[in-house]
Protein backbone atom coordinates (compact mmCIF):
# COMPACT_ATOMS: atom_id res chain seq x y z
CA UNK A 1 0.00 0.00 0.00
CA UNK A 2 2.86 2.38 0.77
CA UNK A 3 4.41 1.87 -2.65
CA UNK A 4 1.11 2.53 -4.42
CA UNK A 5 0.53 5.66 -2.34
CA UNK A 6 4.05 6.84 -3.19
CA UNK A 7 3.34 6.26 -6.89
CA UNK A 8 0.09 8.24 -6.71
CA UNK A 9 1.81 11.11 -4.92
CA UNK A 10 4.71 11.01 -7.38
CA UNK A 11 2.37 11.49 -10.31
CA UNK A 12 0.59 14.30 -8.49
CA UNK A 13 3.91 16.01 -7.80
CA UNK A 14 4.96 15.59 -11.42
CA UNK A 15 1.70 17.19 -12.51
CA UNK A 16 2.17 20.06 -10.06
CA UNK A 17 5.71 20.56 -11.32
CA UNK A 18 4.64 20.63 -14.96
CA UNK A 19 1.81 23.02 -14.18
CA UNK A 20 4.13 25.34 -12.26
CA UNK A 21 7.10 25.23 -14.65
CA UNK A 22 5.16 25.66 -17.88
CA UNK A 23 2.40 27.90 -16.46
CA UNK A 24 -0.24 25.54 -17.82
CA UNK A 25 -3.79 26.70 -16.94
CA UNK A 26 -4.66 23.17 -15.81
CA UNK A 27 -4.40 22.09 -12.16
CA UNK A 28 -1.38 19.97 -11.34
CA UNK A 29 -3.40 17.02 -10.00
CA UNK A 30 -5.28 16.83 -13.32
CA UNK A 31 -2.01 16.73 -15.23
CA UNK A 32 -0.78 14.09 -12.79
CA UNK A 33 -3.86 11.97 -13.42
CA UNK A 34 -3.29 12.21 -17.16
CA UNK A 35 0.32 11.18 -16.69
CA UNK A 36 -0.78 8.26 -14.51
CA UNK A 37 -3.35 7.27 -17.13
CA UNK A 38 -0.68 7.29 -19.83
CA UNK A 39 1.65 5.24 -17.64
CA UNK A 40 -1.10 2.70 -16.95
CA UNK A 41 -1.79 2.46 -20.69
CA UNK A 42 1.89 1.63 -21.23
CA UNK A 43 2.12 -0.76 -18.24
CA UNK A 44 -1.33 -2.20 -17.43
CA UNK A 45 0.01 -4.26 -14.51
CA UNK A 46 0.51 -0.96 -12.68
CA UNK A 47 -3.26 -0.60 -12.36
CA UNK A 48 -3.44 -3.88 -10.43
CA UNK A 49 -0.81 -2.62 -7.99
CA UNK A 50 -2.43 0.78 -7.45
CA UNK A 51 -6.10 -0.29 -7.43
CA UNK A 52 -6.44 -1.43 -3.77
CA UNK A 53 -4.90 1.80 -2.47
CA UNK A 54 -6.98 3.95 -4.83
CA UNK A 55 -10.17 2.17 -3.73
CA UNK A 56 -9.26 2.73 -0.09
CA UNK A 57 -8.71 6.43 -0.76
CA UNK A 58 -12.08 6.60 -2.51
CA UNK A 59 -13.78 5.02 0.50
CA UNK A 60 -12.59 7.96 2.58
CA UNK A 61 -13.02 10.63 -0.09
CA UNK A 62 -15.44 12.66 2.02
CA UNK A 63 -12.68 13.31 4.57
CA UNK A 64 -10.58 14.91 1.84
CA UNK A 65 -13.25 17.59 1.36
CA UNK A 66 -13.00 18.79 4.97
CA UNK A 67 -9.94 21.05 4.39
CA UNK A 68 -11.61 22.62 1.35
CA UNK A 69 -14.80 23.24 3.32
CA UNK A 70 -12.87 24.82 6.17
CA UNK A 71 -11.01 27.01 3.67
CA UNK A 72 -14.30 28.21 2.21
CA UNK A 73 -15.67 29.00 5.65
CA UNK A 74 -12.53 30.94 6.58
CA UNK A 75 -12.63 32.88 3.29
CA UNK A 76 -16.40 33.52 3.35
CA UNK A 77 -15.94 37.23 4.00
CA UNK A 78 -13.66 37.62 0.98
CA UNK A 79 -15.99 35.88 -1.47
CA UNK A 80 -19.22 37.40 -0.16
CA UNK A 81 -19.19 40.07 -2.88
CA UNK A 82 -18.68 37.39 -5.52
CA UNK A 83 -21.45 35.10 -4.29
CA UNK A 84 -23.46 35.34 -7.50
CA UNK A 85 -20.43 34.51 -9.64
CA UNK A 86 -19.55 31.57 -7.40
CA UNK A 87 -23.11 30.19 -7.48
CA UNK A 88 -23.39 30.60 -11.26
CA UNK A 89 -20.01 28.97 -11.86
CA UNK A 90 -20.92 26.03 -9.62
CA UNK A 91 -24.29 25.59 -11.37
CA UNK A 92 -22.78 25.83 -14.87
CA UNK A 93 -19.85 23.53 -14.15
CA UNK A 94 -22.10 20.95 -12.49
CA UNK A 95 -24.51 21.03 -15.44
CA UNK A 96 -21.64 20.66 -17.90
CA UNK A 97 -20.11 17.78 -15.93
CA UNK A 98 -23.43 15.92 -15.88
CA UNK A 99 -23.99 16.56 -19.60
CA UNK A 100 -20.49 15.38 -20.57
CA UNK A 101 -20.84 12.27 -18.40
CA UNK A 102 -24.20 11.50 -20.02
CA UNK A 103 -22.83 11.96 -23.54
CA UNK A 104 -19.78 9.81 -22.87
CA UNK A 105 -21.95 7.11 -21.30
CA UNK A 106 -24.32 7.16 -24.28
CA UNK A 107 -21.42 6.95 -26.75
CA UNK A 108 -19.83 4.05 -24.87
CA UNK A 109 -23.15 2.19 -24.67
CA UNK A 110 -23.71 2.63 -28.42
CA UNK A 111 -20.19 1.40 -29.10
CA UNK A 112 -20.76 -1.61 -26.86
CA UNK A 113 -23.96 -2.52 -28.73
CA UNK A 114 -22.19 -2.20 -32.10
CA UNK A 115 -19.24 -4.36 -31.03
CA UNK A 116 -20.83 -7.49 -29.56
CA UNK A 117 -18.62 -9.72 -27.47
CA UNK A 118 -17.06 -12.51 -29.49
CA UNK A 119 -18.45 -15.96 -28.56
CA UNK A 120 -15.04 -17.30 -27.52
CA UNK A 121 -14.45 -14.27 -25.26
CA UNK A 122 -17.85 -14.68 -23.57
CA UNK A 123 -17.17 -18.23 -22.38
Amino acid sequence: MLGALAALLTFQCLGEGISYLFHVPVPGPVIGMLLLFGFIMLRPQTADAIEPTALELLRHLSLLFVPAGVGIMVSAERIRGDAVAVIVSIAVSTTLAIAVAALVTRALMRRQHRDPVAPEAAS
